[in-house]
């Protein structure tokens, strides 16, 4: 077939290393740029194979989010905007790491499980973030979608989640929304407007101001082409924004939460709202000072907490009978499960890591709210929950307080990106919820009080020794460790930790809270150097945090 001629052809422009091997994790492909061209050229025929099997548009992201500059990767993107199925994350790798003579028999291979019709049409969004390696690598992709016959479109610089939403507008013929960049900042911030016309009219231009870590990264550029379209309805001061920082260094959302202080290169005055978006913008964390410098944090537990005691106030309001859930990870803060399950009575569904297993989770409740605790997240609603929503503030006979809430239901769920975890979008829903009800940032803050906690991880010689079990919560193996984390957690008051194997290195990751910071620190150090012992541990014996 001519089509394979062409695929032997380009892909001797894009060889691989012999040897190298690389798994698509839960981020897709990640490693150092210069291993990844020959990747990209696959992930577009992998698009492509995708596009013909699902007779739809398929997206291709090069971003590597928030790891170092030097960094880069690529994600699939489905057509309703969500993360690619199991099954083809498979064929990613198996593509991946197909030596350059085998390429065409993996590729044929795929073609033949999925009895893929090769004559079907084809269509390849691709999208890439502003790393300097970003620019050839995503021409690989789109090397690999001709090479296969497909028609791709190139939308450049785009944030992740942009992406998703585009691919989700051109699959649903437009009732998502309009498959452009300016058609995506219309429709978030004409509904964030209508959100903000609701708040009382004494909100001073203090309160609407907002500072924001653009992490060096492509959130910068979007948050700047966005402003116009804000009118003065939110004044934003942008940080970061890659004039002069390097991408995701010292700032950026997984930077200002692993570290709990606030990223270099940002001013903040006592009490001021800022936020950190990571490099391609799907994640979100909160924070301020107080009068004394202290630092607090308000991460994507606090940002659900916000988020679910909003929506369950306006379906009280609106007289709407509809079953709204959290999702979490054991990561969250124990705090926030409490205050959600005991004081706002709304159901809490704990998951795996992983932003897949939330969103799938929170598909099954009529509205579900995700985040992990690095501020990854989004609200789904189902289209049951959309449409009485639409009957409610449309039906002309209802008294003026539940169509007002209908209204406000309608619109958050418009400035709501449902794809995907996106920082832009759930930055302007935070702000309309602070809006809204008059709220500073420290009050949103005194909600709950987060239970002090503290992340390690320690290296092993293989981390697949480590098995869990209950959304990772329990170690199976290696024998006695779990026993050995209970009689630890036992000395140490409001105390829980868990341990869970890395994704994606030789690493298990440990967690552990409890009443005091030294009493978490000293836990998370207990548990440590139990794994250490008991699962292998490479190099010197984890040493105490003080």
């Amino acid at each position: 077939m001519a089509q394979f001629e062409e695929v032997s052809k380009q892909s001797s422009q894009h060889p691989k290393p012999a040897g190298l091997v690389l798994q698509y994790g839960t981020a897709g492909f990640r490693t150092n740029a210069k291993h990844l061209d020959h990747i990209m050229f696959r992930m577009g025929l992998l698009a492509t194979l995708r596009s013909k099997k699902t007779k739809a548009t398929i997206g291709v992201m090069v971003t590597a989010s928030h790891n170092p500059e030097e960094d880069n990767g690529v994600k699939l993107i489905d057509p309703m905007g969500e993360m690619v199925t199991p099954a083809w994350e498979g064929y990613a790798t198996q593509l991946a790491n197909a030596e350059q003579g085998d390429l065409l028999t993996a590729l044929k291979d795929i073609i033949e499980k999925e009895s893929i019709n090769m004559s079907q049409e084809a269509n390849v969004f691709v999208g890439k973030d502003t790393r300097s390696s970003s620019a050839s690598l995503s021409q690989a992709v789109l090397d690999g979608v001709s090479a296969l016959g497909g028609h791709s479109k190139d939308y450049g610089l785009v944030t992740t989640p942009q992406l998703h939403y585009m691919v989700c507008c051109q699959n649903t013929q437009g009732k998502y929304g309009e498959a452009t960049i300016e058609g995506y900042y219309r429709k978030l911030c004409q509904a964030f407007i209508h959100l903000s016309v609701q708040q009382a009219s004494n909100c001073t231009d203090d309160q609407k101001h907002l500072s924001v870590d653009g992490a060096n990264g492509i959130g910068a550029l979007k948050v700047r082409e966005m402003e116009s379209h804000l009118r003065r309805e939110l004044q934003i001061s942008l940080f970061n924004d890659g004039s002069k920082g390097k991408l995701n260094h010292q700032c950026g959302a997984d930077f200002v939460k692993v570290q709990q202080k606030p990223p270099t290169g940002i001013n903040i005055n006592p009490g001021e709202r800022c936020c950190s978006f990571d490099g391609d913008a799907d994640r979100i964390v909160y924070y301020y000072t107080d009068s004394d410098g202290q630092f607090h944090l308000l991460d994507g537990d606090k940002i659900a907490t916000l988020i679910s005691t909003f929506l369950k106030e306006l379906l009280t309001q609106a007289g709407l009978d509809l079953k709204i859930a959290v999702v979490q990870t054991a990561y969250a803060n124990g705090s926030s499960t409490h205050y959600l399950e005991d004081t706002m009575k709304v159901i809490v569904r704990c998951t795996k890591t992983g932003v897949k297993h939330l969103h799938h989770a929170a598909q099954e409740f009529d509205i579900g709210v995700y985040f992990e605790a690095n501020g990854h997240g989004t609200v789904l609603f189902s289209k049951v929950a959309e449409e009485k929503i639409q009957q409610l503030a449309e039906d002309p006979n209802m008294n003026d307080e539940r169509k007002r809430a209908a209204r406000l239901l309608q619109n958050t769920i418009n400035v709501i990106n449902q794809t995907v975890g996106d920082a832009i979008s759930d930055m302007l829903l935070i702000e309309a919820i602070l809006a809204i009800r008059g709220m500073t940032v420290q009050q949103w803050d005194a909600i709950y009080s987060d239970l002090p906690n503290r992340q390690l991880k320690v290296k092993v010689s293989d981390r697949r020794v480590i098995d869990t079990t209950d959304a990772e919560r329990r170690a199976v193996s290696p024998a006695g460790l779990q026993e050995a984390i209970d009689t630890l957690v036992k000395k140490h008051r409001l105390a829980r930790s868990f341990v869970r194997p890395s994704g994606t290195e030789d690493v298990v990751r440990v967690y552990a809270e409890a009443e005091t910071q030294e009493s978490a620190d000293s836990l998370a150090h207990e548990v440590s150097l139990a794994v250490y012992r008991l699962a292998g541990g490479v190099g010197d014996e984890p040493k105490p945090l003080h």
